[in-house]
């Protein structure tokens, strides 16, 4: 648990660090006022920790942004157990309203739905999700 605690703090203090680089860059644009960021964390079954890994650098990632989803990074904890069987990745989204449509559409790409079942021959790899959508304080360097 507090291992679990520690790396959702590591995961938020750097989406404030990389913030600042992203929030500078989007100082003022409009599409940035309700943007929501979503904290995704998989636990990967035994042994299927790099077969996610390779679904997400192979095919999730532009299928993401194929659907309006903006990848702001992705995270693997150092420190075992967590380095064994964990994902941690941040998206962000114009709207939690733009967030739902884009998951829906992306959970009905017939793509996506070939490279889940392909990767998934030899069993399924994850065997749970933690999701958190997170929206900026005022203080927050990205917007």
């Amino acid at each position: 648990m507090i291992q679990r605690n520690m790396l959702w703090i590591a995961v938020i203090v750097t989406v404030f660090i990389l913030g600042f680089w992203f929030g500078k860059a989007s100082e003022g644009k409009a599409e940035t006022k309700n943007r929501v960021f979503e904290l995704r964390t998989y636990t990967a079954n035994e042994g299927k920790l790099e077969a996610l890994h390779a679904r997400f650098r192979n095919h999730t990632t532009k299928l993401f942004r194929k659907h309006g989803m903006t990848n702001i990074g992705y995270w693997a904890p150092n420190d075992a157990p967590l380095s064994q069987n964990t994902l941690v990745y941040i998206l962000a989204f114009p709207s939690r309203e733009a967030a739902q449509k884009s998951w829906e559409n992306f959970n009905n790409d017939p793509e996506w739905k070939k490279v889940k079942q392909e990767s998934e021959v030899n069993g399924k790899l994850v065997d749970k999700v933690d999701s958190v959508y997170m929206g900026p304080t005022d203080y927050s360097p990205m917007k």
